[in-house]
């Protein structure tokens, strides 16, 4: 059996089709977090008819773009600023603030301490309990807050625990971060697979606060990580002058940009997406709660974060029996306040979710 030293990410198929000579493309991924239903077939029709926009240079102001992003999030297009995947837009916040100290609430993505360490800022996590299920309670955060934390970093609904804070608790923790100067960087990028999105969305709070900024992008919902087409939104207004003065032109390619004008205005597979999410949340999250041995936490996201509590069965070993069988879950032993009994599976069509679960009850 493999010994972890490193865990698996979603994006690590080469690596598993390498040390177990399976397939990448027999592999069905429960650990990359994507949208199971795959890219539309609206975007592939439109996008191929749309072939020849690579003869030419896009818009360097991304303008079409930028408006009909804006009209899905319900904000305005001078507070949308595009980017090559979050990624590029994480790196160009936290270069332009430069923090000298951020908090970020974790265990969560470890892109943010990356960037925070690469551009000469230090990281302070808060933690969030087990014994509150990882729920934030946003008044003990907020007593840790002083005036010696430059930058809040927090991603909600949050990855690995799926677990979310509402706007109405935003609301408090930006009014105080607004008090100690603390400016507020909150990853949405599984915010449009939850079932209380109107309660949980901030995008709104932006036009009110000039202290917050908004990460999305299209790899999970849309099911396109290979396209890197991400998205800030933003008020305040110097804020992005500041950050669209040092940006790279066109890091967004010309197929990029059509294919997001077609999947922001996809009606039919946004719901179709959100009716097959809610669906299978449920049911698989009801039968894990089922089986003895697996402690579940509520999933607000389009995953669940687990613990297996029978003794002599760990997350190693479950990965190694569900990629043997051509499944592959999360490990979330790498990430921070989490060992080697926690695991993380997203939801799937119900044909695979229903295979992992019968290895999940025959494991533990």
């Amino acid at each position: 059996m493999l010994k972890h030293k490193d865990h698996f990410h979603g994006s690590d198929l080469e690596k598993i089709e390498e040390i177990y000579g399976i397939k990448k493309e027999d592999i069905v991924s429960f650990s990359a977090n994507v949208n199971p239903l795959g890219i539309s077939e609206n975007l592939r029709r439109e996008l191929a008819s749309d072939i020849d926009v690579i003869g030419s240079y896009p818009d360097r102001e991304y303008t079409a773009l930028r408006s009909v992003i804006a009209s899905y999030c319900g904000t305005d297009r001078d507070s949308i600023l595009v980017g090559n995947g979050s990624t590029e837009l994480i790196t160009l916040f936290i270069k332009t603030l430069s923090p000298k100290k951020a908090m970020i609430i974790g265990p969560t993505y470890s892109e943010y301490e990356r960037e925070l360490s690469l551009s000469g800022g230090t990281s302070l996590y808060y933690p969030l309990r087990e014994e509150d299920d990882y729920a934030l309670d946003e008044d003990r955060l907020i007593e840790s807050l002083n005036e010696s934390v430059d930058m809040l970093i927090m991603c909600n609904p949050n990855n690995p625990t799926s677990t979310a804070v509402t706007r109405r608790q935003m609301r408090h923790i930006l009014d105080a971060c607004k008090t100690c100067n603390i400016f507020v960087l909150i990853d949405e990028t599984y915010i449009e697979f939850c079932e209380d999105y109107d309660n949980i969305s901030c995008a709104s709070l932006t036009a009110s606060y000039n202290n917050l900024c908004i990460l999305r992008g299209t790899s999970k919902f849309f099911a396109a990580p290979g396209l890197r087409l991400g998205y800030a939104i933003c008020g305040d207004s110097d804020l992005m002058k500041d950050i669209a003065a040092i940006k790279d032109p066109w890091t967004i390619n010309s197929l990029a940009e059509v294919a997001g004008r077609i999947m922001f205005t996809d009606s039919e597979y946004i719901e179709a997406t959100k009716e097959l999410i809610s669906s299978e949340r449920k049911k698989v999250t009801d039968s894990l709660r089922n089986i003895d041995g697996i402690k579940v936490y509520e999933p607000s996201a389009n995953f669940v974060l687990c613990r297996i509590t029978k003794p002599g069965v760990d997350a190693d070993i479950l990965f190694d029996k569900a990629i043997r069988a051509n499944m592959m879950i999360r490990n979330c032993s790498s990430f921070p306040y989490l060992d080697n009994t926690y695991f993380r599976i997203c939801f799937m069509k119900t044909e695979d979710n229903d295979r992992l679960l019968n290895l999940i009850r025959e494991v533990v």
